[in-house]
């Protein structure tokens, strides 16, 4: 399941979750970002022990702003607050399934 958040429930949601958090930064209208989408909701099935949320950067502009976040689709990884690593731009699952084997 892939977890909708904004700048109300973020800190809640990710910095302070214990376990590996996927956040992919999207909007609506940009087609990688909905090509991106399908791949994120499939790795949230096969990875039960990893959170995966997603940020609507039109909804949530100051969030996007606090990660620097430049273009999109952009995912960030983070563990235990603190950001790990981020893949910027549509990326196959297999790029993004060793990201998070890495990181676990």
């Amino acid at each position: 399941m892939v977890y909708q958040v904004n700048e109300k429930n973020f800190e809640q949601e990710v910095l302070a979750a214990k376990e590996l958090v996927v956040v992919d930064f999207n909007a609506e209208w940009c087609g990688p970002c909905r090509m991106l989408g399908p791949v994120i909701e499939q790795l949230a099935e096969e990875n039960q022990d990893v959170k995966f949320v997603s940020v609507n950067v039109d909804n949530s502009g100051e969030l996007a702003q606090q990660f620097g976040i430049q273009s999109i689709p952009c995912v960030v990884f983070l563990k235990k607050g603190e950001e790990k690593t981020r893949n910027v731009g549509f990326a196959p699952k297999s790029v993004l399934e060793n990201m998070i084997k890495e990181l676990k």
